[in-house]
């Protein structure tokens, strides 16, 4: 691995990872709520007091404050540290992967931080949003455009765009089977855009491991919540879109990874 990613420049992502985590975690808590997401101030969850500069720096506040609100001293939820923490290590994986490629490293934190909140939603709230999803599909067309070579470049972009549309009909249609075998949904439309978003990211040949990938993570997590859960786990609805993310990130970082 190429030192260079230790001097400031290569670890620019890691140093405002925590800031990014800080927005994400606005993001995860409001967006599913339909809640402002940019214009309102943050406040105390149990005082809804205002908070000021100096209680909204990532990580440090919550360490200078000793994990208490300053006004009524109620804990601060430990989700804004842990998704905060989360940036940072989604950051320093992507920068240690990509070496001294920095737009690599900037694109892959990218996308990973995306995929970080879609997936935090989807397991809180069983939904993974458009407003994510849609511009993540674009965000992998563009990344395509400007990190292949020109000579390249046209084939690469039809291979992104041809993934993005194949990602959506193959998960389309297995909602859509499904609908109609079992008279009701098990897939959600936001995990056909996700994995639209895949395609467009990876391209078309890279759908067949980010589905094998995400379907044996998911099977396996289902059955070690199974064994936990025993006769509770009946009914339950498990969200899908969190293994789908993981499998996306790991191909993107790694290429093809053993299923």
């Amino acid at each position: 691995m190429d030192l260079s990613v230790f001097d400031p420049i290569g670890l620019a992502p890691v140093l405002v990872a925590p800031a990014v985590g800080s927005l994400l975690g606005v993001l995860i808590r409001r967006l599913p709520r339909g809640a402002p997401v940019a214009l309102a101030r943050s406040c105390c969850e149990a005082c809804s007091t205002a908070l000021g500069p100096l209680e909204l720096v990532p990580l440090l506040s919550w360490l200078w404050l000793r994990g208490r609100c300053r006004h009524c001293r109620a804990p601060i939820d430990r989700f804004h540290v842990g998704i905060e923490l989360a940036a940072g290590a989604v950051a320093a994986w992507a920068v240690w992967t990509a070496g001294d490629d920095t737009l690599r490293a900037w694109l892959g934190c990218g996308l990973g931080w995306t995929l970080l909140a879609l997936a935090w939603i989807d397991l809180e709230w069983l939904i993974l949003p458009d407003v994510l999803t849609l511009p993540l599909l674009l965000c992998g067309l563009a990344a395509t455009w400007i990190t292949v070579p020109d000579s390249l470049g046209e084939g690469a972009l039809a291979d992104s765009a041809l993934g993005a549309v194949l990602g959506w009909l193959v998960f389309a249609s297995v909602a859509a089977g499904y609908r109609a075998l079992r008279g009701r949904d098990g897939l959600g439309g936001g995990d056909a855009k996700l994995l639209a978003a895949a395609g467009a990211w990876l391209g078309w040949q890279a759908l067949p491991q980010v589905m094998l990938l995400a379907a044996v993570a998911a099977l396996g997590g289902a059955a070690t919540l199974r064994l936990v859960r025993g006769r509770a786990f009946a009914g339950i609805k498990l969200a899908f879109g969190p293994w789908l993310a993981m499998a996306i990130w790991l191909v993107w970082l790694y290429g093809d990874v053993p299923g």
